[in-house]
């Protein structure tokens, strides 16, 4: 059996509204020009204040805090669980797998996402960075995931559709599943151990991983 590490926006939820309509909220009203909501997905998946910098705010963490203002009320719940994942999250537990939260988004939110979608009841664990951006680095994040619940990497798999997934999953010598449905790109993804085009390849990808392992 594993412990799986399931990456958040982008691969369990569909969060492309709501976090890009509070940038665009942010910008505005930072007096900086907002681009359409399609120009903004690049932003789904690593830390928000490293975009804002990105976007040109000359202070990301007042950004931040302006961001904020709106996802906290409206943009947390804009979202969507993909098809399939709830089965998938069940398919994997019956099989006895650990899964656990690794998200760039501050636990706070995510917890909030994670039970107001029913996913949380699959979750043993719930990682991600504080609200001071404490473990914004998600490969930190792995690490002092992998600390807290007593494990070594080397029985663990990380699911994400970024290249942040995949970069922290190696800097902790952790295999890895890139998955297709969500903001990444082949190119960033063709680093990870395995990779899925439908949630419901993932069970069949852990076990592959899992084989080669023993």
């Amino acid at each position: 059996m594993a412990t799986i590490f399931l990456d958040l926006d982008g691969t369990l939820t569909d969060p492309k509204i709501g976090i890009t309509q509070s940038v665009i909220y942010a910008l505005q009203n930072l007096g900086l020009p907002a681009p359409e909501m399609d120009e903004l997905e690049w932003v789904i998946g690593p830390a928000l204040v490293d975009s804002f910098t990105t976007l040109g705010a000359e202070d990301p963490q007042r950004a931040l805090a302006l961001y904020r203002e709106r996802y906290t009320e409206t943009g947390l719940f804009e979202n969507s669980v993909y098809p399939g994942i709830p089965e998938v999250l069940e398919n994997l537990t019956g099989a006895g797998h650990q899964l656990c939260l690794a998200t760039a988004k501050p636990h706070a939110y995510a917890r909030r996402i994670t039970a107001h979608f029913g996913l949380a009841p699959y979750l043993s664990h719930e990682f991600g960075p504080e609200l001071d951006g404490t473990r914004n680095n998600k490969a930190d994040l792995l690490e002092y995931a992998l600390q807290v619940i007593g494990q070594t990497a080397d029985t663990c798999i990380m699911i994400g559709d970024r290249h942040h997934d995949i970069d922290a999953a190696r800097a902790n010598k952790m295999a890895s599943i890139g998955v297709s449905w969500g903001y990444g790109n082949p190119q960033e993804l063709a680093p990870a151990t395995r990779k899925c085009e439908t949630p419901g390849e993932l069970p069949g990808a852990v076990t592959d991983i899992l084989r080669d392992m023993s």
